[in-house]
Parts: C-alpha cells; structure tokens; sequence
C-alpha cells in the first residue's frame, strides 16, 4: 500500500496522457532498460512473441506499437531488472512473507534458483536441479495419481500444456483443473450444449462487418485494452454499442487513442457506447429477456398485420430447436418481473432491444460479469437464444464473441488441459503413446479445494499461476493446504501460493515467454491460442533473467523421466530440446485443427483452428443450435434479504488477474489502496455510513461459516443499489467454495451474498 491515499473521481478517457504516464511509472519502478524496450516494439507482432496477459487477437496488420497499457506492463514485469535470488530467502522467513502484500511479494523479482522448503529454519533454500527432479520423481511414485492434481495457468504454450497433460494421464491423474474452471468454463458449458461449440464463432475482421455489439459483463479498459481500437473504429463508422454493465467503465466510454497525435494532442476521445445500462449484478437474464420479448412481440404484431417479421424464422425453422417453449416462456414474462430482477426500466430495455432488431448484423461480447454467478449457464443460453432470434451466428459480422483474460487459456483446453474425458483425445494418446490413459471424471478447481479441505489430495504440482490467491474461500482453503504431503510451483515470481509450503515444498523457476529460449537444437519458438481461435508463433529474444533458470518444457521433462518409468514412444528430452517435435505430436492428435503446424503457425494473424459453429454446423445433442428456458429471472442463486448486499469482486486499472502491478486503480479514481468496498449513496445514507468510513465484510451464505475483510475504506460510486464493489483477490475469502455456477463449477464472484459491519 501508498503511504498517500487518493480517492478522486477520474474524468479523462481511457487510453490517452493517463495510459502513457502509467507505463513512465512502471517502467522507472521496474528499472527496465533498453531492452525492454526493444522487446515492446516486438510485442503482438507477426515474427515477434504474443503478448504474457490477455488473450485478444494478433492482428495480420499491426499497429506501430500493437501492445496496450497493461500489456505493456505485464512486458516489464517479466523483463524487471529485479532478481529473486537464494540470499532473499535467506534473510526473510516464509512466516514472515506470508505477511507481505500481493504486490510487494511478485516486486522482489524473478526467481533464480530451484528453492526447497526447510521447515527446520522456515525458510527456501538453493537446490540442484537433479536433486529437485529426483525427490519430486520419488515422492510421487509412493502416491496414488487419483489423488495428485496437476493444476495449469492460462500462460503456458501449446507445446508445454500438450506435454503437461500427457504428463499427468501416463501418470495415472485426470486431475487437471485450470484457470479456465475460474472464469470462462460457465463458456465451455453454456455455448458447447447450446450451439455444439464451447468457444466464440467471431473472428477478429467481424468487427469490420457488423453494424450492432451488445456488451455484457466485460470492462476492456481494464482487462483487454486494444480490443478499444476496434471499438474505436466501429463507434467512428456508427455501430451502435450497447452496453449493460452495473458499473460504468471508462474504456466503455471514451478512448482517446494515443498512437492518434491529433487526439493526443488536441484532448479529444471517441465516445463508444451509444447506450450504456447499469444492470443490476446477476440481472442480465432479465435484461436478455426483456430483449427476446420485445422482439418476439415485435415480430408477432408484424406479422399479424402481414409485414416483414423480425425474427429469422427460416434460420429458426432450419437451424434450432427449442424456439416455441422459448417465445412463449418470453411472452408470458411480466415487464414487472423483468424491470424487478434486471433494475433496469421497461423503456430502457426497450430501447437496447430496438437496435438489436434493426441490426442486421450483431455480436455480442460478454466476460465473467456473466460466467461468474450461480446461474452462468442460465446467462450463456440466454445470451444463444437472443442471438438465434435474428440468426446472428454464422453469418459475417455476427456471432459470439466471450473475451478470454489469460492468453493461452483457450488453447490449453484445446491440447487437453481438462479433467473432462470427454474432452480429451484419450482413444488417440493410447495409440500414440502405448498407455492406458485415466478415464474417469477428475478433480477440477472445486472438487480439488474440496480434496485439500478434506486431506484427502496428496500432492499439488502447478504450471504457473497463484492458484490459492485466485480460488473461492481463501481462508479455509489456507488451513488445509500445508497438509499436502507435496507442494510444487513452477514460477517465475514469488506469490502467495509458494508460502504455503506443503510438508515438501518446492519453487522451480522458469523462463518467461519473452526471453530468449535456448535448447539443444537452437533457440525456440512456443505457439499461442487466442480468443478468437487463431494459432500464432511466439518468439523471445531477451536475454534470460538467470542463466540458472530452466524452460518449462525442460522442467516437465525432467520430472516426468523422475516420476515414471521411461515410454520408448515419448522421448522427453528430445521434446525439450527441439519444440517442433512437439507440435509434430500435437499435430499428429489433433490432425483436424493443426494439419502442417510447423509451416503455418508464424501465419500473419494466426491461423484459425476452425469451429464449425461458424459454419451453422451444429455438435449439439439436437444436432441443431438449441433454444434454452430459463427458469429464473436472477443469477445470483440467493434471495435478496433485508441487510444484505450483491458483491462484485472486482480487478483494478493495475492488476492482472491475481498479479498487482501497483495501488492505481485510475479509472475508478483511486490511488494507494485496495482497501475499499465502492457503494451506492442511497446504501451507505440507510446503514448510516459516509464516504472515507471503515466497515467490514461479512460472508452471509447462510451456511454458518466466519468469512470475513476487515477494514475496508467506503467511498461513494455510481453503482446499482443493493450491489457492492470490492477488489479480487483479496474479497475471494468471502466466497463459499460451494457458492458457483451450477454445472461449470465457476467461482460466483459476481455475486456475493454479504453483509456490512461499522468498524
């Protein structure tokens, strides 16, 4: 934390003099150096490396500088000229950097050496990397693979998730939770028993042919900032943009484009929404019925009266099934209940729906706003059903379009991280490789929290991530969590999840995407998924924070050789040091999506693993795109009661999922703290509380548990009444590991039932 508090309202656009000033601060605070800088100018292009923090598109033609603000952030922090080294553990106890921030932990810089936990002296201390491989190997023979997860986080390439799943399964685990069980799984669910594909239909030139976007739940200022120049362009040349989302956002706002000198120069932004909808959190299945009942409506009054209809009911009568038991469901909804659970008025709605039906040409864009509740699946189906309506999928400039947030999360479920059978190639591995692969259901992000609070899990081996910083119920996960008998963390920075050591405990540190990767055949290129499906080859030049360091293939196939018997079919070494080897096996399971991947994947703009969603090729049960009734109006999965409050975890200007770039939350006006809960001023003038006061957090799930954040500063906000704002992760340990969307299993950050206490 700042020793100087700000809270001051933030009236310039997204983008402009604030984005430039931000990456000054950071850069200076990182101490990078020419290099660096280089390495941005490398950033997101064709023969360069793709970006560490999100997953938007690599454009064919980039841009000058094709890098946002906070991807050049997530630049600087793998490339910061800080060093991470054994005499820092040797100077600080693993008891007392329990007690550091988020920040100041990853600030110490990058790990250099394998590390091992000493419980004699509470601290890590240097170890070979042979040593490391070996005990890791030994420990994990003793233990039963049913009960060892193997967790991966959105960064790790294509090339290194192939061999991490495959690394698990000959093992004998399908417990290959991801962080996609965190956020866009509700996605994977919903639109895969909706339309047969469980990722979006758009590619990134659909942009340049539609004509409407609905936004819900996804703040791109924020999460995904050079999706704004696209939606710059599409606000110049009159698309409407309508937006429902119950906070206003900046980069939803205006952007002020600062590669554009006469914008920068002159002040002037693009306004992006031409409406802009507060809905209340966990309300947009009311909203998106609202929509689908005007239109149904619309269209029943004109064809009556023998004009054109709105609805596609050719693309209906073809393509879906469902749509009767849909529509009637849409009539019979009263604007009573829907304005009730949506907060939104009938007009308002009304309004959104009259652009939605002289489009001809939507896509609807949505992030966690709607995956992360209860009800996720219910917000995916009906976000399929209003689309279907007017048949606005496979057609050019039409279709969905969920904005992923790590940049290869996507293409890890893709190469088979999942613990789903039926969603790995099993039948195909076993004829590759000579094993018998694991074929029952395996632990995902839930059911491996609710193993380790049971002690029931033996061990944990993580590619990456934070991954107790970033699960549901914090606290209690904590407790159970150094009980593990077997800990291990494959890293490049220190973060929370490493000072939990298990009874064994070790931190492997690897190299960063950006860095230079040599191995036995030259230096190395990894490939990368993206949002909208495309494969791109991904180059790092820069000089490797330690020489002591491993990449991560390397790592894995040094602990795959110690854990298990060699297999004459999986030549682990030649993997790690030849990558092409390895897609020449991704290739050969996935023939369909990777035919001759060694010569396409440095294709300017990726190239497209195909979907044949897009195709109105529908993998459903149907075998036709399926029209879904909801049975309730509110996502939450809890009832509004006197006292209590709908919290939205929430991330900053300066974070990238549980990574904490700094205390500046600049488009919500706060600098300094994340210590704040954002309220509504008819709430806080009914609890009696005013801006600049400390209250406290309380869980109100009903179940009995003690789930509390202490100390938190209330500043006023332009929020729905009944909803709350609050900072992930530091809010998660509010969240009941039971409180998730049903089905996807999706933490329900979104909506949090809680209560307020005065300090």
């Amino acid at each position: 934390m700042s020793d100087d508090i700000d809270i001051e309202e933030y009236t310039a656009p997204a983008g402009g003099w604030g984005s430039m000033r931000s990456l000054v601060e950071i850069s200076a605070r990182e101490k990078i150096g020419p290099e660096t800088l280089r390495e941005l100018t490398r950033q997101n292009k064709p023969d360069g490396f793709v970006c560490v923090s999100c997953a938007w598109g690599r454009p064919a033609k980039p841009h000058i500088a094709e890098f946002c603000e906070n991807g050049a952030k997530a630049t600087a922090w793998e490339l910061t000229s800080y060093r991470n080294t054994p005499a820092f553990f040797g100077e600080h106890s693993v008891t007392a950097l329990r007690e550091w921030k988020d920040f100041d932990m990853e600030q110490a810089g990058r790990l250099t050496h394998p590390m091992k936990y000493d419980a004699s002296s509470d601290r890590y201390v240097a170890v070979s990397w042979a040593e490391a491989f070996a005990d890791i190997g030994a420990k994990l023979q003793g233990y039963d693979p049913k009960k060892v997860i193997f967790y991966a986080s959105g960064r790790a390439s294509l090339e290194t998730s192939y061999m991490y799943g495959l690394m698990a399964r000959m093992y004998g685990s399908q417990n290959l939770p991801d962080s996609s069980n965190m956020c866009h799984e509700t996605t994977s669910v919903g639109l895969k028993s909706a339309i047969g594909s469980p990722v979006g239909t758009i590619q990134l030139d659909d942009y340049e042919k539609c004509d409407a976007i609905f936004f819900f739940g996804q703040n791109p200022g924020s999460n995904s900032p050079r999706f704004l120049h696209p939606l710059r362009d599409c606000a110049k040349r009159g698309v409407e943009i309508v937006v429902f989302n119950p906070l206003k956002e900046r980069g939803l706002e205006r952007f002020q484009d600062p590669q554009n000198p006469l914008e920068m120069a002159t002040g002037k932004s693009t306004p992006i929404a031409s409406q802009y909808h507060q809905v209340k959190a966990g309300g947009d299945i009311a909203v998106m019925m609202g929509i689908s009942k005007f239109v149904i409506e619309a269209d029943d009054i004109a064809r009556q009266s023998g004009a054109p209809g709105i609805i596609d009911h050719a693309f209906i009568a073809e393509h879906t099934t469902g749509f009767d038991t849909f529509a009637d469901k849409a009539r019979a909804t009263s604007w009573d209940a829907i304005e009730l659970n949506s907060g939104l008025t009938r007009a308002a709605i009304e309004e959104a729906a009259a652009v939605y039906a002289r489009s001809k040409a939507t896509i609807v864009v949505y992030g966690m706003g709607l995956t992360q509740h209860v009800h996720g699946i219910d917000n995916v189906h009906m976000v399929v059903n209003f689309m279907l309506l007017r048949g606005n999928v496979g057609r050019p400039g039409a279709g969905f379009g969920p904005v992923r947030g790590h940049s290869n999360v996507q293409g890890q479920r893709t190469v088979g991280i999942t613990e789903k059978p039926e969603l790995a190639p099993l039948d195909r591995l076993k004829a590759l490789y000579d094993f018998e692969p694991p074929r029952e259901l395996g632990w995902d992000t839930v059911a491996s929290c609710e193993a380790v609070m049971a002690h029931e899990a033996q061990a944990f081996v993580g590619l990456g991530g934070n991954f107790v910083r970033a699960v549901a119920d914090t606290a209690s996960v904590e407790d159970a969590w150094r009980d593990l008998d077997l800990t291990v963390h494959i890293a490049t920075k220190l973060n929370r999840s490493h000072l939990l050591p298990g009874k064994t405990c070790y931190l492997l540190p690897c190299l960063g995407r950006i860095e230079t990767d040599m191995q036995a055949t030259g230096p190395q290129s990894v490939s990368i998924e993206d949002s909208f499906s495309h494969i791109y080859g991904s180059k790092g030049k820069a000089t490797p924070a330690a020489d002591t360091l491993l990449s991560e293939p390397a790592i894995l196939a040094g602990i795959a050789k110690a854990m298990m018997p060699a297999n004459p079919k999986v030549d682990w070494d030649a993997w790690a040091g030849d990558y092409a080897k390895v897609r020449d096996q991704i290739e050969a399971t996935y023939p369909d999506m990777f035919a001759n991947f060694n010569d396409r994947m440095f294709t300017p703009g990726g190239f497209w693993k195909g979907n044949a969603a897009a195709h109105r090729e529908w993998k459903t049960k149907s075998g036709k795109a399926e029209f879904n009734t909801p049975e309730v109006l509110s996502a939450t999965g809890f009832d509004d009661t006197e006292g209590r409050f709908r919290l939205m975890t929430l991330r900053s200007n300066d974070q990238f999922n549980t990574t904490i770039y700094g205390y500046h939350d600049r488009f919500r006006g706060v600098k300094g703290t994340r210590d704040i809960i954002f309220m509504n001023r008819v709430d806080m003038a009914k609890l009696g509380v005013a801006d600049a006061d400390i209250v406290h957090l309380v869980g109100d799930a009903g179940d009995n548990a003690q789930r509390r954040v202490e100390g938190l500063r209330v500043v006023e906000y332009d929020i729905p009444v009944g909803c709350v704002g609050a900072y992930y992760p530091e809010c998660n340990t509010l969240i009941p590991i039971a409180h998730h969307a049903i089905e996807s299993h999706v933490l329900a950050a979104k909506s949090v039932p809680v209560r307020l206490e005065k300090a």
